[in-house]
Parts: C-alpha cells; structure tokens; sequence
C-alpha cells in the first residue's frame, strides 16, 4: 500500500488495483481501481502507479484521473515478483528465485531491465537507501547489494537467516524486517559489509508488513490488528500500542498522524496515531467487491458464473456478441461453482456450505435454502432430487434438494484427499481429490468406493465422456482413463506438454486449461493418440467451461464470462493492438477492392491492450471471405 497527497493505493490481490480518496480520514470513499491478475504491491510516482502482477510481473498504470485509470506500459519479469521500490529512474523489483531485477523507467511505454543479482533465496521484498538494495529474502536472510552502477550489481554483505522474512523498511543505521513466524528483526546496516541483529520482537501474530516512522516501527500483524513497536533502542524492542482490526492487517502506510491499514475483509482503516499508546480508529472504506469468475453453467439463453466475491451473476447470452448482466445474488461467502437445474441455481458457498437460488425470474434472483455442508464447498454436480457437494477436506457430501427450502444431507463419503471436483454419470460420482475416485451413489445413503485412478500429477478437475475420464492433472497435463470397468480403472492416453488445471469435453475435442492463462484444444477422437489442435488465448485465467450449442463459455477469472465459436467453427478472429484510451471501429469487408464496402462491426474504447474481438458472422460454411481493418482517429 502506498499513501500519496489525498489518495491511498492498495494492491488487492486478485481484486486488483484500488485507490480510496483519503482526504478526510473520517469519511473515506473508494475512487478508482484497475483490475490485474494478482495485485501484490504498489508504489505511486507522479502520474503514474507502478503495480506487481502476480506471475506477470510490473503493470504501469496513469492514475491522473483515478476514476479511468489506464495501462500504459508493463514489463514482464522471469520470476515471481512481489515486492518493489521506486528510486530515482529505476523501479527495483523482488522478483522470487529470479532475485532482484532493476527496471529503467524513463520510458513508461517501454520498460527496460537493466540489471540485477540472483539472491541466495527467494526475493519477497526491497527497499533501496543510497548505494544500496537491500532484499528480504523468504528462507534465506537478506541481502545488501551495491546499485551504484545498476548494470553492475555487487553483492557487499547481507545477514544469514532461515526466518520468512516478507517486508522490509530501512531507517538510519538499520532494516527492519518482519518475519511470519517470530514478528519484528532488526539488523545493524551502518556496515553493509559487516550486518548485525541487534534486537526483534516476537508479536501475537502473523507479521506480514513493516514501516518505521520516528521512533516507532507500525507492524501489520494480520489476525492481530495493527502494532506499534517503539525502537528508539533498538536492542531493546517494545510494544506500546496498537489497534486490533475487525479483518486481517496485511499492509500498513503512515501518513502525518495518521496509520493506514488495509485490513483484508475489513477494508481501509484510518487510525489516529498520534498518541503511538491509544490508537484510535477514525474511519474505513469497504473495498468493492470485484468478482472472479470461477465457474459457468449455461441454459438457452442465460449463462451463470460463480464470481466469487461478488456471488453468483446471470447473463444474458442470446446474443454472444453482445453479453448483457441482467440479475444475480451477493453470497455471504465466496460463491465458488454453480450447476443449474430447473428454476434453481445451485452454489457451492465455499464455508456456508450449499446454497439454493431460485432464478426462475433472473433480475430478481432469491435465496430459498441451503445446507452447512460442515467443510468448504467448492463443486456441485446435480441429479435427480440430489447436490452432489465437493466438501474439500469433508469428502463428497449429498443433499436432497427435492424441497430447495429445507435440504437435508442424506449421506456422503470421506476420501483420502481434498476433493475439488465430481461429476455424475450413471450410478457413479468420479470424484478429483489429487487422484481419481470413484464412488457408486446408486444409495446416496451409503456411498461406496468401487475403484479409482493413481495419477501422476495432481488431479484437479475431471469431465465424463462415453467409457472415459478425462482429467486435468496439472503438472502431468490431461490424462484419459478408460473407466468402463469402474473397479479396474486404465490409462489409455492423454497429453502432458501442458499443465491442466480445468478440463471439459465436447464431441471428440477436450478443452484444457492453464493455469495462467488461455486454454488448448485436443483432439482425443483417438485417446492413445491425442493431438494439439488450437489454442485459445485469454487475458486472464480461464477457470472452467461450459459447450453449450456450438460456443464455449469460458469463467474467465477477473475479466468474467467470456464467449467463442467451437475450434471447427472458427473462421476468424481479431486481435487489436491499439492506442490506450482513444475509441477504435473494427470494420469488416468481403471485397477489399471497394472502399465504399467496409461495414463497422464494433466501436469500443478499451484501457488495456491488446483486444480481442470474435466475429460470429463467418462461423457458418458458405460465407464469403472477409477482410478486415481497424480505425482510430
């Protein structure tokens, strides 16, 4: 978190980029945002925000007018950053076992690295104080390394630690850092060559951020609130106040008398620390909830996600081209997969279990039961009278949801691991909980494992097709298991040049995805022989999927549902590479020759690039060919 004039910058995670008006501390209101993948630190300079991406690496963002923040420029490193400062032209990134990677700014739109030093450990964190980068590694101590000359990093010293260190502040003569187990550390850099621990303290939480302001050292001690550290002697640590917060401190920025804290559920709070021994709170700002979506379940006309924070979302799909949110239910918890059924969508609540949405009128969606599963929902399957729930660490549990307003758990099965997926087919539920399971449910009072599957990986997700299971197994990529025996289940094929995270089957095409992003198209006609056909590209991860009348439905994570034509469809598509903030026409022409002939498909103004627009005019055999262009003023 960064504070800056009147505005608090948050890294939100997967909620991305927030930015909360805190010119009266008293009344603070949420601005703007930007949505990233992962957001996991921000520093602010000028016009610009300068964010870590999770797995992508450093986004620029122009935050002149915070309510329409806009990309300008990104840079993406080899490692997993996420910790960075900002110092003079360079922003230094902590950039996990890549180390530390220094970044020449001078050109937002075009970042260049222009040195760095692999540390001993993982990099979690840097701060940077004159000639010198020091990087809190996670494991692995921390490291003082010369920057005088960025294109020549020298590492000069450093102290030798097992401890998780995750943040780092540096102030005179000494780093403090925090570490998730034991609290606050503080280290003699007066001699860079020679560094000392000189004191710590041992909080009551976990310790996951550090600033130091005077003489005091204000800690974010996640279940713990906010402390504060007084080490005016810094062998001699001591605590003298602090505020426990409603949520989870996890990033703490002092600003005048003022502490802010981002406090996970609990938002933004502002607390008055003028007096260090009775900090008083003086006002907060709720994030806004920006969905993830998870999973799709598709009828006719509408398609349902499971949007995580912000719980289950309808969507009209009549016209794929041209999505339309209509209605929807904010969960209490996060809403984590969805099967449809009749008048009733059902929704696996994570903690509060299954939830039952009446969606027979989708602008007015409301909630008629539900049961406590007792573990962490996180798949529904639906047959019959019954919720087939993937309970996590509780196993398979099954509901009779004959009267959604009084579901009842009516038996269910503990297996080894933790269960993420099932599906149903015929009297059997095929459960992923790290491997395959199969459990006859013909008396769903006493489930029975009858079989099951040993992958190489770590099965994840799985789809049913005909005598098959197909799996996601992650690491060792699809996997295909003849299950016509279910007692004596037989690999018979797959693909492992791709991770696996999500898998669904339409006709003779198994869909995979990523864990980062896009999905691949194989061909599993022959299971002994599968073959790549295509490959999908997404902005961001695609969750699950759903084919449903030759489209594919895809939970595509921060930027929610997202729609294409089948791979034996698809004629074209285009991918626009545009200026940043300025309107552009897609056009489209079957005779080149004729200028008089160009017909706009789609006027937008989009604020990160590139765009992706699919044509489903030119899925049909028989259509001419097209050309087409892109204008921008």
């Amino acid at each position: 978190m960064k504070v800056d004039g009147n505005y608090a910058y948050v890294a939100l995670a997967l909620g991305g980029l927030a930015i909360v008006d805190v010119s009266n501390p008293t009344n603070c209101k949420q601005v703007g945002s930007f949505v990233t993948r992962g957001a996991t630190a921000v520093e602010v300079s000028g016009n610009y925000a300068y964010v870590l991406d999770q797995g992508i690496g450093l986004q620029i963002i122009d935050i002149s007018v915070t309510t329409n923040c806009v990309r300008v420029g990104h840079y993406e490193t080899s490692g997993f950053a996420s910790g960075l400062t900002l110092f003079g032209n360079y922003v230094y990134v902590a950039d996990g076992l890549a180390g530390l990677q220094i970044l020449d700014l001078r050109n937002p739109g075009n970042c260049v690295r222009v040195g760095g030093y692999d540390t001993s450990g993982w990099a979690e964190a840097v701060k940077v104080a004159g000639n010198y980068a020091y990087v809190a590694d996670f494991g692995g101590g921390f490291s003082v390394i010369d920057v005088s000359n960025p294109t020549n990093c020298v590492l000069v010293g450093g102290f030798d630690s097992c401890d998780y260190y995750q943040s780092i502040a540096i102030s005179g003569n000494y780093a403090y850092l925090t570490d998730q187990l034991h609290g606050l550390s503080v280290i003699d850099v007066s001699d860079p060559t020679n560094c000392v621990m000189v004191g710590d303290y041992e909080t009551l939480g976990t310790t996951v951020s550090v600033t130091v302001s005077g003489n005091y050292a204000f800690l974010a001690d996640s279940e713990a609130g906010l402390q504060v550290i007084d080490v005016t002697d810094p062998s001699h640590c001591e605590r003298v106040g602090g505020y426990d917060t409603s949520g989870n401190a996890w990033s703490v920025a002092i600003s005048g008398n003022y502490a802010y804290v981002a406090d996970y559920s609990g938002g933004l709070v502002v607390i008055d620390v003028t007096s260090p021994t009775n900090c008083v709170p003086v006002g907060s700002c709720a994030w806004e909830r920006i969905g993830v979506a998870l999973s799709v379940a598709v009828t006719r006309d509408y398609a349902y996600l499971a949007d995580r924070e912000a719980g289950l979302q309808v969507i009209d799909v009549r016209d794929p081209a041209n999505c339309v949110s209509v209605g929807g239910f904010r969960t209490v918890q996060w809403a984590l997969d969805v099967a449809v059924s009749g008048n009733f969508a059902y929704v696996a609540e994570a903690q509060a279990g299954l939830t039952v949405i009446d969606v027979s009128n989708p602008t007015n969606c409301l909630r008629t039961g539900g049961c406590d599963t007792g573990g962490q929902a996180v798949s529904v399957a639906i047959s019959g009278k019954d919720a087939y729930v993937a309970d996590y660490y509780a196993g398979l549990q099954v509901i009779d949801v004959s009267d959604p307003s009084n579901c009842v758990r009516v038996g269910g099965y503990a297996t080894s691991g933790h269960v993420s997926r099932i599906v149903l087919a015929g009297h059997y539920a095929y459960v992923a909980d790290g491997d395959l399971e199969v459990i006859d449910v013909s008396d769903p009072s006493n489930c029975v494992r009858v079989g099951g599957y040993h992958t190489t990986g770590y099965a994840v997700d799985i789809a049913v097709c005909g005598r098959y299971v197909y799996i996601a197994d992650f690491t060792a990529g699809l996997q295909v298991i003849d299950v016509s025996d279910p007692t004596n289940c037989v690999r018979v094929g797959g693909y492992d040049r791709s991770y696996a995270a999500a898998v669904t089957v339409a006709g003779t095409y198994a869909l995979i995805a990523a864990p980062a992003r896009g999905f691949q198209v194989i061909d599993v006609s022959h299971p002994a022989n599968c073959v790549p056909m295509g490959v999908y590209t997404t902005s961001k991860a695609a969750k699950r999927f759903a084919v449903v009348d030759n489209r594919i439905y895809v939970a595509g994570a921060e930027v929610g549902l997202l729609v294409f034509p089948t791979l034996p469809d698809l004629q074209f598509s285009v991918r626009v590479d545009a200026a940043l903030g300025v309107p552009f026409t897609i056009e489209a022409t079957t005779n080149i020759l004729s200028p008089s002939t160009w017909t706009p498909l789609l006027t937008t103004n989009v604020y990160a690039m590139p765009f992706d627009y699919v044509d489903f005019d030119v899925k049909r055999s028989g259509k001419p060919q097209k050309y087409y262009r892109v204008r921008q003023p």
